[in-house]
């Protein structure tokens, strides 16, 4: 891979995920307190994530992958995000910005699956070419919430006066600037010119087989009921750490990015010297252990405790959700490998997320005070004690069992 295309699926990966981070991490202070969402409102917002993501296999398996150059339908897609977000920056009312949301992560979530795509169509080796890439993507991320506080978009005061719509504005121009470029890109040819594609090939449903598996069917489970916690981080964290007081909480929240990368590269090691079992239950204890801080911590004293939770992000969820991945891959073999990838990936962020963002909304609305301002010591040790509820139960249930990883 030459240098101009590395170039060009770099930019591609940082803009990817520049948009994703520049709007969804202070959605739900945005919703509470420019819209005046509620907590049941605010869920249905984030839910929107989940139904891009359920409905992006189809997208994916039954057009892009058989009728179009994946990167002409990633600037098509984009340029559509772009008009989306424009229109979500103008709205006034939660009526009225939601059908807006759902529609753009309707045309946001099949991009994540078309960068990938883009960019494994170059490479020789992806096994060590993209994981340079891909960092862009998380760059992306840490560099569109350091701008949001930079520009004090999260401020008290700015966010009284509605300047959290900036974010929409600047995520409409990095979309429309991605679109754009995207037809630049490398030719990314359709991978599936010929043959019928099934429901079953794009669920994935032909991995069901592992499910007769105890332990795999074990860490299904546990993968669906894990992500009713990894909710409420997505949807409370920055409007909690926005009540509470903290200085340029979006920029500070990039702690969890940073760390994210940090373990990810740790995650070897410690998979090797430890095996699967611990590592999953390392990242599940995490959760626990963040959401206690969560509760207990301030933006004074205790600031620290905010801090650790959010930096604790890289095990939350690459000890988790990456050594999923890993085991997945493992258990399935060659054959059905990318369908039991699919199905667990429509079961977490498609079924589990959706639960969890609902979950979430609610004990978000019975925990409100008469002030406005919310019980957060009650809010977030509930999802804390789920997750130590789901760790006692793999510790229970699942059966060690020693996992390889490839060699490349």
């Amino acid at each position: 891979m030459n240098t101009k295309t590395k170039f060009q699926l770099s930019l591609m990966m940082f803009l990817q995920f520049f948009i994703w981070g520049g709007w969804f991490v202070t959605l739900g202070t945005f919703l509470g307190n420019n819209l005046g969402a509620s907590g049941a409102e605010t869920g249905m917002a984030f839910s929107t994530q989940s139904w891009g993501a359920i409905i992006a296999p189809f997208f994916i398996g039954l057009i892009a992958d058989r009728y179009f150059n994946a990167e002409k339908i990633l600037g098509v897609l984009h340029l559509i995000g772009a008009v989306l977000m424009y229109f979500m920056s103008q709205a006034t009312s939660f009526d009225a910005f939601y059908p807006l949301v759902f529609a753009y992560m309707v045309a946001y979530m099949p991009t994540l699956a078309l960068v990938n795509s883009v960019s494994f169509f170059q490479m020789k080796d992806p096994a060590k070419e993209f994981s340079i890439i891909r960092v862009f993507g998380t760059i992306g991320w840490i560099i569109a919430g350091l701008l949001i506080s930079y520009f004090q978009w999260d401020s008290t005061k700015s966010i009284d006066e509605g300047a959290l719509s900036n974010t929409f504005t600047m995520v409409a121009i990095a979309s429309l600037i991605l679109g754009v470029i995207s037809f630049t890109l490398p030719k990314t040819p359709p991978s599936q010119s010929d043959g019928a594609v099934s429901v079953s090939d794009i669920l994935g449903l032909d991995a069901l087989k592992l499910l007769k598996d105890r332990n795999f069917l074990m860490f299904f489970i546990t993968s669906i009921l894990i992500c009713i916690p990894l909710a409420f981080y997505y949807q409370q964290a920055n409007p909690f750490l926005v009540e509470l007081g903290m200085e340029n909480p979006t920029g500070k929240m990039t702690l969890g990015q940073i760390s994210e990368v940090l373990f990810m590269l740790l995650l070897p090691f410690f998979f090797k010297k430890f095996g699967f079992k611990k590592t999953l239950l390392v990242g599940m204890l995490a959760w626990a252990v963040r959401y206690t801080l969560f509760a207990y911590g301030n933006a004074g004293e205790q600031a620290f405790m905010l801090l650790v939770g959010i930096a604790l992000h890289g095990i939350c969820y690459d000890f988790f959700f990456v050594s999923g991945q890993i085991y997945t891959d493992f258990k399935a073999g060659e054959k059905i490998k990318s369908a039991a990838q699919g199905l667990i990936t429509l079961a977490t962020y498609g079924v589990g997320m959706l639960i969890g963002f609902w979950v979430a909304g609610k004990i978000s609305d019975q925990n409100m005070l008469a002030d406005g301002t919310h019980n957060w010591e009650v809010i977030w040790m509930l999802p804390a004690a789920f997750a130590l509820g789901v760790m006692v139960l793999f510790i229970l249930i699942f059966k060690n069992e020693t996992i390889e990883l490839k060699k490349e």
